[in-house]
């Protein structure tokens, strides 16, 4: 392999405007051989794949990336220093497990991450132009849906397990009926 000359990864984030639990991030490193793999096997903006698609996805991705990881902030980080500052927190949680930092990054989104210190590019609709921005939202995607489903055990008014912390009418009556838990965002 090259050196970090040829390490350009794709980042995005998930749940920063849900209602409820922590920002996601994923961070994918791809070789462009295996950007066209994954692409064939249906690989796409993770909005634009059902469940069952992205679930297919995560260990095609996990096994054809050079690497990935996840980061996220928590729904108290979220309330103490807000959406913007936790979705950077998550970014940068996940850009830094990996080994060695990324020639350059690649962020899904207009507004970079500031406290990057490496090359960033971002991308409005990345998950279109990128596959590792792509593979970055199916693994955050998936990852986040599932913390929120096991978390729905638990809180079982809210029906997480079905909008996963968003803010859809069954969820917001609830909120109305039940209040918050110590996982909604103020």
């Amino acid at each position: 392999m090259k050196a970090n000359k040829s390490l350009i990864a794709g980042v995005d984030e998930v749940g920063k405007g849900s209602l409820f639990g922590p920002v996601f991030a994923g961070a994918v490193i791809l070789s462009k051989a295996n950007e066209l793999k994954l692409l064939s096997k249906g690989l796409k903006d993770s909005k634009k794949l059902n469940s069952r698609q992205r679930n297919h996805l995560v260990p095609l991705i996990k096994e054809n990336s050079i690497a990935w990881s996840l980061g996220q902030a928590s729904a108290r980080e979220i309330d103490s220093i807000g959406i913007r500052l936790a979705t950077e927190k998550a970014m940068l949680r996940a850009l830094e497990k990996f080994l060695s930092p990324p020639e350059l990054i690649l962020v899904d989104g207009k507004l970079p991450i500031r406290s990057w210190r490496g090359k960033q590019q971002t991308q409005v609709r990345g998950e279109n132009h990128f596959p590792s921005i792509a593979a970055a939202s199916v693994l955050a995607k998936e990852a986040r849906d599932a913390l929120i489903k096991r978390l729905s055990r638990n809180f079982p008014n809210y029906e997480l397990e079905k909008n996963v912390g968003y803010g859809t009418y069954v969820h917001r009556k609830a909120l109305i009926k039940f209040g918050k838990t110590y996982l909604h965002r103020e």
